[in-house]
């Protein structure tokens, strides 16, 4: 848990990166200059994020308080400021609210915000000349992405749909105030972010709607067409452009390990073609993630692997990309890297099914006891990269499965679907099935235990409920002891958008109780620890308030660590420390 990570989040035009990095306990914006010093811009109560104006050394700084995720916006100007900063006045004095940066260029910020009825997020351009602000769309829903064309004729909207995983654009035309929908908010599909062409004629973006992995899709906007851009069968293809629409960075995902490269974007006939693409070298396989500079003449890479904590990596590019592999400069330099250096290999698995599929996984060999980490979301995905949790897990001795059960994202829409609504005991089901194949692999059977946070919290609780005879303990983190009370309880916002993947309060009520594990709780005999914070704002405390009261009401041995300070999850190096060497030390009693 010390050995610190540090992650890019943006790069300058001379070079210079933005970073976060836990160094000091929390995660706080930091900037790595062209002479290598290392410089603190935040030191904040609670963690920081943040991005450059474009062609500016300013920063847009979010934060939250203590967990809430009640986010605010506040502008730090690194050459002028005192550093560290410890407050900021906020861009807008709301904090019962929250502010998201959505889109940023020279002359504006668009955020999102949901102070007008706690539940739908509006869209309000802010300018950074005078704070006049203008709303762009109250019409409901909830947004992940916004991008602005660059002669400012258009903006596009990555909205929240109705359906599992999915999303739907607009386009917006700000001369004529009108906004058109562009997806069909009725069809799954997921778009990522949207990248302009320099001449504003049409966009990028990924999407799943049209292919069952990733692709990369045009959208023209004289003829309102959509034309696939780049697909490959098995990967996940995501591009970025700098700026100018000019140059890209595209990232190919299998098996949650990454490839990228760099290449230029040229338009002819109203359509991109892209370039010879030039290899990014990365320094050995796992999972990279850039970001280039505004004009394109820099890169910036976090890179990380299972034995390789996340580092921070750059390289100029040049006005011509040269043909031969690009090598990449490493920036940051955490302490204590020789012991996850010295963590055995780990394997990229398939597991199969009792239905004919496949679970892929990430399997560290330990002794013949197993233990079983599940990702939240559930539409997420463990990738093959850096884990403190995991580390400690396998340096006590236990067979880490980190797996990626049917409703994982990064293995098609099809995987991801296989857990949806009535669907959802499936995904429990899977964890019976990675029982079996460690049984079959060596390990013993009544030596596994699960161990989740968020989603993956609440298939621990699920597994030790609906079977329990295959388990000797688990550990839930931030987990949901039932469906039903969890939808009641969570914020409004987050009610509307988790009702697409599990059902709705209205329609799918005994589909969500037939889900839960707390009515059928006296199935769970083995040892738990639960452990949450108290200002969680996505699941409630008194989903591990239930469980532990119910777990203990049947006789039954409950661990429960309460952090006050903490949100969705440990982000305090101070509680993290406190937590997980218990929850090792669980294991390591419960499992022999």
């Amino acid at each position: 848990m010390n050995i610190p990570v540090s992650t890019v989040l943006d790069v300058a035009d001379d070079g210079t990166l933005l970073i976060n990095t836990n160094i000091d306990g929390t995660s706080q914006l930091w900037e790595v200059r062209n002479d290598d010093q290392r410089v603190q811009l935040t030191d904040l109560s609670s963690a920081a994020t943040g991005s450059y104006l474009p062609g500016t050394r300013q920063v847009v700084v979010s934060s939250d308080t203590d967990g809430n995720e009640r986010h605010q916006l506040y502008l730090l100007d690194p050459l002028s400021a005192e550093l560290p900063v410890r407050s900021l006045p906020p861009l807008v004095d709301d904090p019962a609210h929250i502010y998201h940066l959505m889109s940023l260029d020279a002359e504006a910020l668009i955020y999102s915000t949901n102070r007008r009825n706690e539940v739908d997020f509006d869209l309000i351009r802010r300018s950074h000349r005078d704070g006049t602000e203008t709303v762009l769309w109250d019409g409901g829903g909830s947004f992940a992405e916004v991008s602005a064309s660059p002669d400012g004729k258009y903006l596009v909207s990555n909205a929240m749909s109705l359906q599992p995983a999915s999303n739907t654009l607009r386009l917006l035309d700000l001369e004529a105030g009108s906004w058109r929908r562009i997806t069909d908010e009725n069809a799954p599909g997921h778009y990522g972010a949207v990248h302009w062409l320099a001449d504003s004629s049409g966009f990028l973006t990924s999407q799943d709607a049209s292919t069952d992995f990733a692709s990369i899709s045009y959208y023209r906007v004289v003829d309102q067409s959509w034309h696939l851009f780049l697909a490959e069968e098995g990967v996940n293809v995501s591009l970025s452009l700098n700026d100018s629409g000019k140059r890209a960075l595209i990232q190919r995902l299998r098996d949650g390990q990454t490839t990228l490269s760099v290449g230029d974007l040229t338009v002819s006939n109203g359509f991109p073609e892209l370039g010879t693409e030039t290899a990014v070298k990365l320094p050995t396989e796992g999972y990279g993630r850039g970001v280039l500079s505004a004009d394109g003449s820099q890169l910036a890479v976090t890179f990380s692997a299972p034995t390789f904590p996340d580092e921070a990596f750059s390289a100029p590019l040049g006005v011509e990309l040269a043909a031969s592999p690009l090598g990449l400069q490493q920036r940051t330099f955490a302490e204590g890297r020789a012991l996850a250096a010295g963590l055995s290999v780990t394997e990229v698995v398939r597991i199969p099914t009792r239905d004919g599929e496949q679970i892929p996984a990430f399997v560290t060999r330990g002794d013949n006891s197993a233990v079983i980490n599940i990702h939240g979301g559930p539409e997420s995905a463990s990738l093959y990269q850096w884990s403190p949790r995991n580390a400690a897990l396998i340096l006590s001795g236990h067979t880490v499965v980190v797996p990626n059960v049917r409703g994982s994202s990064g293995y098609g829409r099809r995987w991801m679907s296989l857990d949806d609504v009535e669907l959802r005991l499936d995904s429990v089901q899977d964890l019976v099935d990675i029982h079996r194949w460690l049984v079959e692999s060596g390990v013993d059977g009544g030596r596994v235990a699960l161990y989740g946070g968020s989603y993956g919290g609440y298939m621990v609780l699920a597994g030790m409920t609906f079977y329990p005879e295959y388990w000797a303990a688990g550990v839930d983190i931030v987990g949901m002891s039932s469906l039903v009370t969890f939808m009641e309880n969570t914020s409004p916002y987050r009610r509307a958008y988790r009702e697409r993947e599990y059902g709705s309060l209205e329609h799918h009520r005994q589909v969500l109780e037939d889900a839960s594990p707390l009515p059928r709780i006296e199935n769970l005999a083995k040892p738990l620890m639960v452990i949450h914070g108290a200002n969680d704002p996505r699941v409630p405390l008194s989903e591990a308030e239930q469980v532990a009261a119910a777990v203990r009401a049947n006789g039954s041995e409950c661990e429960m660590l309460i952090y006050q300070d903490e949100g969705h999850g440990l982000s305090r190096r101070k509680n993290q420390l406190d937590a997980y060497p218990r929850a090792a030390a669980f294991l390591r009693r419960t499992l022999g």
